[in-house]
């Protein structure tokens, strides 16, 4: 094994990939009902699914993506570019990685809701900086709140790859309303 095989190794370790496989097939099926999800704290919702309490949504297991981390600001999902993924020119799709860059950057602002608050994103702004193949053995979309207003909130992502590149980055605005049972 050469170095740069040695340094993928010892990240894809740091990563915990095999942590994250086993969780990622325990996960509950189906979609929390919104008015469990609004019933938490944001970041209360997401610790939830972290547990394996509530589901996070089928997204994940279609897309091969799980959320890995939740603070408070703060959203970390892990993703593996396969194959399935692919766009008729040989790179994962831009959709793959804008909808794992929405995923981060909407949860760091769900992270920061009140009770009885859910939201949706407005707009979404992605910048790809380098193509992903299969090659790229994992990424992780990392979240973070920029401004949490009591209507907008922005956030910003960055996928990185276990090689240490940056892959793609996004701004994200998310409308923020009260849940109404309906």
């Amino acid at each position: 094994m050469n170095n740069l095989e040695n340094a993928v190794k010892d990240r894809l370790t740091i990563w915990k990939e095999e942590e994250v496989q086993i969780r990622s097939k325990a996960l509950l099926a189906g979609v929390s009902p919104l008015k469990t999800v609004s019933s938490l704290r944001g970041i209360d919702f997401l610790k939830e699914c972290l547990d394996g309490k509530l589901s996070f949504g089928p997204i994940g297991k279609t897309f091969d993506f799980i959320l890995i981390e939740a603070q408070e600001g703060r959203a970390v999902f892990q993703g593996t570019p396969k194959l399935d993924h692919y766009n008729p020119i040989g790179t994962v799709h831009g959709g793959w990685i804008s909808t794992l860059l929405d995923s981060c950057a909407s949860c760091a602002v769900h992270s920061l809701l009140p009770v009885g608050k859910v939201y949706t994103t407005a707009e979404l702004k992605v910048n790809f900086v380098r193509p992903i193949t299969t090659k790229v053995e994992l990424v992780r979309a990392e979240g973070k709140i920029i401004h949490m207003g009591s209507r907008m909130a922005t956030a910003e992502g960055r996928l990185m790859g276990v090689d240490g590149k940056l892959y793609a980055h996004c701004s994200v605005t998310c409308f923020i309303f009260d849940y109404v049972p309906g």
